[in-house]
């Protein structure tokens, strides 16, 4: 089923998406660092324009009886600052830019009183403390501020703050300038930058390539694994060890059951030959009476074989579906009373001892009971039917113990687990005299794993025999 527009990976260019995405906070600081030194900066012209407008305020009280009146508008006069000087007769002289006049730059004299400026305001008493910032007026282009000196002369002071723009005009278009030349340059040195610290990703590309290609031994096998790129490609090779287990374990069992199949088939085709062949004899011999219920007879036993492997084959691939199990309370003594009596019976010569407490278990009476006498028979078949078995039960941390010992001559330790493997006989011979395949203590397991136990082969306590540990959770 294919993947929906949703769950498509967006896979833009890193190597661009980095660059933008670092030219554009560069932009963005550069943009605050212009704007915080547009303020400073505008706000520091302010103030020192102001501060030349009260420093000349302060030189007029100082010269008012030390300079004729004209001369004193022209000592006050320059910097951006123009100044009006009214005397107590109504004679005016200005110099510089002033409000009311701009292309006025050099002293005049009028003897007619000058209409008040846009800063005229109540004059300070005579003598008193010059003015202070909070005198000064903002007339919008111009800062302006009045002062009555000692003899009655008013004297009123302009700051044009055109200068001030015209600075502020220029830093601001060095500012852009610089900003756009900072910019380029750095987007032309992120751009190999970003190349070489993308590199890793270049060679994760190249490993999976090869990997593709049938180089599965291939890993990145990350320096730094705690960095970012080295959790990527940590997890990467975690990825392709679980895929190269995977397909190991796909492999493996693939062979295994071409194995089985080949096994099975041929353990059915020893019985089937033998029912063909017999069934043959009979049919165009005709042999005599006592020749033919021998016959028969070796028919039935033949196909008895074959139904048993048929059923064990069937029952194994229930289990490897997942074993559908009765559950219900099942009592160990009565279990096991269940699957010893019968063979105590049959087999007289065998001696069979049961050990233990009576324990409860929650599974299925039947599939139990066949794993036990699985196991018995195993021992019997491992004893020559003359030895001795053992039945011990015990409780051990919330499960319940069943072990099953003989006297026998015991299993190699390097098998004790291939036992376990479907079709496998440590002793060929043995196991086809008494009709089995090989698959009775590969069923055991398969049945108690469903239980949520195990089945486990051990060394017997004493002698050289072979000990089965079954263990099963316990039941209420």
């Amino acid at each position: 089923m294919s993947a929906g527009p949703s769950e498509q990976l967006r896979t833009p260019s890193l190597r661009l998406r980095v660059t933008w995405m670092s030219l554009a906070l560069l932009a963005a600081m550069l943009l605050v660092l212009a704007v915080v030194l547009d303020l400073v900066l505008a706000s520091r012209l302010e103030g020192q324009l102001r501060d030349r407008l009260l420093d000349r305020a302060g030189v007029a009280t100082i010269l008012v009886d030390r300079v004729e009146t004209r001369e004193l508008a022209q000592q006050l006069e320059g910097e951006g600052i123009a100044v009006r000087v009214t005397t107590t007769d109504g004679t005016t002289y200005a110099a510089g830019r002033l409000p009311r006049d701009p292309q006025q730059t050099s002293t005049t004299t009028t003897d007619a009183p000058a209409p008040p400026g846009p800063a005229d305001g109540p004059a300070g008493p005579a003598g008193g403390p010059g003015p202070k910032d909070a005198d000064i007026v903002d007339a919008g282009a111009f800062l302006t501020v009045s002062e009555t000196l000692s003899d009655g002369t008013q004297v009123q002071l302009y700051a044009d703050r055109g200068q001030i723009d015209d600075t502020l005009g220029q830093v601001r278009f060095a500012m852009v300038v610089s900003a756009l030349v900072v910019l380029l340059a750095t987007a032309l040195a992120l751009w190999p930058v970003v190349g070489a610290a993308l590199a890793p990703l270049r060679r994760i590309t190249g490993v999976a390539r090869a990997i593709t290609a049938g180089d599965r031994g291939r890993r990145l096998r990350p320096d730094r694994p705690g960095t970012e790129l080295g959790r990527t490609a940590a997890a990467f090779d975690d990825m392709l060890d679980g895929l190269e287990g995977a397909e190991g374990r796909a492999l493996a069992s693939e062979a295994r059951l071409r194995d089985f199949v080949s096994d099975a088939a041929h353990e059915l085709r020893t019985p089937v030959t033998g029912m063909r062949s017999t069934s043959e004899h009979l049919l165009r011999a005709d042999p005599p009476r006592e020749e033919r219920e021998r016959l028969l007879i070796s028919l039935v036993r033949e196909a008895d074989r074959a139904g048993r492997l048929v059923e064990d084959l069937l029952l194994m691939a229930r289990i490897d579906r997942g074993l559908e199990l009765s559950r219900a309370p099942v009592h160990t003594a009565e279990l096991v009373a269940e699957c010893v009596t019968p063979r105590e019976v049959a087999r007289p010569e065998l001696t069979i001892l049961v050990r233990g407490e009576d324990a409860v278990v929650d599974g299925d009476r039947h599939q139990l009971a066949q794993v036990l006498a699985n196991l018995v028979d195993n021992a019997d078949q491992a004893t020559g039917g003359r030895g001795r078995v053992v039945l011990t039960t015990t409780l051990e941390l919330g499960s319940v113990v069943i072990e099953v010992e003989d006297d026998g001559p015991g299993v190699p330790e390097a098998d004790r687990e291939r036992i376990f493997e479907r079709l496998t006989r440590l002793d060929d011979a043995r196991e086809r005299r008494s009709g089995g395949v090989g698959l009775g203590l590969a069923i055991a397991r398969g049945i108690a794993r469903a239980h949520g136990g195990d089945l486990t082969c051990h060394q017997a306590r004493r002698g050289s025999g072979a000990r089965f540990r079954l263990v099963l959770p316990a039941g209420g």
